[in-house]
């Protein structure tokens, strides 16, 4: 077996509304997604018997069954059903962990596309994309890693509007934050969103014309996320100060920010200086987008 590797980016929700819950708990969101060209690696080896491992800057106690990398893989040979040579997985994660990056669920979707294609695995795109879904919200979504308007429990997927070349930084405080933390913050507040998709041009030409238009939408977990974890408000409210950006915003549940810029050069200049500030904080120059065939 020749070993390979898949390229597994970051997440980034460009804006995310979310609905009251349902009579199980769940909260229906509309979530406008895009995926960065930072991100962890998964590679695959031949091996005497399964073998799991992680490395990384952010690996530590990320081994065990329950890594959605290692669910990923049991799940599938589930449905293949049949024998399959030996084989180890290796990921090297370079994300944070619990930071609102969709981490966990993109290093499974890495998982399940190098699974399939390395083993030659009879599993069409709809089974592929159903398996991920079960592993989590944003599996459905971070398996194909491309431009996604997500809804329902983030299972249903269309086609976003063509977006420009996005530059972007992403700014973590290094502090965890934890999604049921902020779900629960979120429903004590009572400030449920419309989750209907709202009304958008097919295309945007532009990153300020982007810019301006989500202005107009929400991360409806913002809020609930900056009062389970204090340190995410003071990462937003710096960037949201910054002349190169054009909107500062939480992704998903908490833990990173993003400021969306006009130009590689702003993005650099912007990420330049808060790592010069912050040296505490993790901060990595990106473009949003995607599908991404490479890491940067």
């Amino acid at each position: 077996m020749d070993a390979r590797t898949a390229f597994a980016p970051a997440k980034v929700n460009l804006f995310l509304h979310v609905g009251p819950p349902d009579e199980t708990g769940y909260h229906p969101i509309c979530s406008l997604m895009a995926f960065a060209d930072i991100g962890d690696r998964v590679s695959l080896r031949a091996a005497d018997a399964f073998e799991f491992q992680v490395v990384g800057p952010f690996g530590r106690g990320l081994e065990g069954a329950e890594n959605l990398v290692a669910r990923a893989a049991r799940a599938l040979l589930g449905e293949v059903r049949r024998p399959v040579a030996p084989f180890g997985l290796v990921l090297e994660k370079q994300l944070p962990v619990a930071a609102g990056l969709g981490g966990g669920s993109s290093d499974a979707g890495a998982a399940l596309r190098l699974l399939r294609e390395a083993l030659g695995m009879p599993v069409n795109d709809d089974r592929l994309e159903a398996v991920a879904a079960d592993l989590g919200a944003d599996g459905a979504a971070c398996l194909w890693g491309r431009p996604v308007v997500a809804q329902g429990r983030g299972e249903k997927l269309s086609p976003a509007p063509q977006l420009p070349s996005l530059d972007a930084v992403l700014v973590n405080p290094g502090v965890p934050v934890s999604t049921p933390a902020v779900y629960r913050a979120f429903d004590e507040r009572k400030q449920f969103g419309a989750v209907e998709p709202p009304p958008a041009p097919e295309a945007f030409e532009s990153a300020a014309e982007l810019a301006a238009w989500l202005a107009y939408q929400r991360n409806d977990l913002e809020a609930a996320a900056i009062e389970v974890a204090p340190e995410v408000g003071q990462v937003l409210g710096a960037l949201a100060e910054e002349p190169e950006t054009l909107l500062a915003r939480v992704s998903g549940s908490g833990g990173t920010c993003f400021a969306l810029c006009g130009s590689d050069i702003e993005a650099e200049g912007l990420a330049e200086r808060l790592e010069a500030l912050r040296p505490d904080w993790w901060v990595r120059r990106c473009r949003l987008g995607g599908p991404w065939d490479s890491a940067a």
